[in-house]
């Protein structure tokens, strides 16, 4: 049975938060009973977190990884406080990065940044309608 939730794990700037936001995010859609989603939202936790680790954590701050279901909407964000507006950068595909965003609009249903009202940074986001 699928039900309406909210799930959250801060995490440290630290290389192994990656895989640990991902073994958590497994886990949710497990409890949630949203298995069919499984490779998808997992590959996009990891590289939203991945991001966030290596372009928007400030040195000694963390990250929140944030989920949520309800209404057939899965809905993953992940929080940091620092600067910057993450975007699709336009490439060559032999290019060494720039291939996580593409990868979580190519799997998600929607992707975006929003601002943290009364707090610094942002929340990038991304969606599946109908989860499951």
């Amino acid at each position: 049975m699928q039900h309406a939730g909210l799930r959250e794990r801060f995490y440290r700037r630290d290389r192994r938060s990656a895989r640990a936001a991902r073994r958590f995010a497994v886990g949710v859609l497990e409890q949630w009973g949203l298995a069919g989603r499984t490779e998808e939202v997992a590959l996009c936790v990891s590289e939203l977190v991945t991001n966030t680790l290596l372009h928007g954590v400030p040195p000694g701050r963390g990250l929140l990884l944030r989920m949520r279901y309800g209404d057939g909407v899965l809905r993953v964000e992940v929080h940091d406080s620092g600067p910057g507006r993450p975007r699709i950068r336009e490439g060559s595909g032999d290019a060494e990065g720039g291939r996580g965003l593409p990868l979580v609009a190519a799997l998600g249903d929607r992707w975006g940044v929003d601002p943290r009202p009364g707090a610094p940074g942002k929340a990038v986001w991304c969606e599946w309608d109908e989860a499951g």
